[in-house]
């Protein structure tokens, strides 16, 4: 349903060590960073390793790894929010066009399966 909201249109930009993006939770209430169970991410049809995610609902807190959020019981993405998802590269983005695609994997109390979302854009980097 907000499957296409879950990607910030014109947020993908070029990092020192990789690149990064902002993105909107997938679902119509907030989650504590415990029951985000997954957050798959590819750019140019390549999937990005998991260990190479980071995640920042804060907005210039300390970014956590996808192994970390698994036990923070403390931090919530709440609805509408914007976290930033930033990706360790051994090299920045190049400048222009770049197909990217995310699939948030969530564990919603109520369901008896994991909520499964994804949004795929082209976004550019800036020069």
């Amino acid at each position: 349903m907000f499957d296409k909201y879950l990607i910030v249109d014109d947020s993908l930009r070029a990092t020192a060590d990789g690149f990064a993006f902002d993105a909107r939770l997938g679902y119509y209430r907030g989650l504590g960073l415990s029951m985000v169970e997954d957050l798959v991410v590819t750019i140019d049809d390549e999937p990005v390793a998991r260990e190479a995610i980071r995640f920042d609902e804060t907005g210039g807190g300390a970014p956590l790894t996808l192994d970390e959020m698994e036990t923070n019981y403390d931090r919530q993405w709440n609805f509408g929010a914007v976290a930033t998802i930033s990706v360790i590269a051994s090299e920045p983005l190049a400048p222009g066009a770049h197909s990217l695609t995310l699939s948030e994997k969530l564990r919603v109390s109520y369901l008896p399966f994991p909520a499964m979302n994804s949004d795929a854009k082209t976004l550019e980097v800036a020069a």
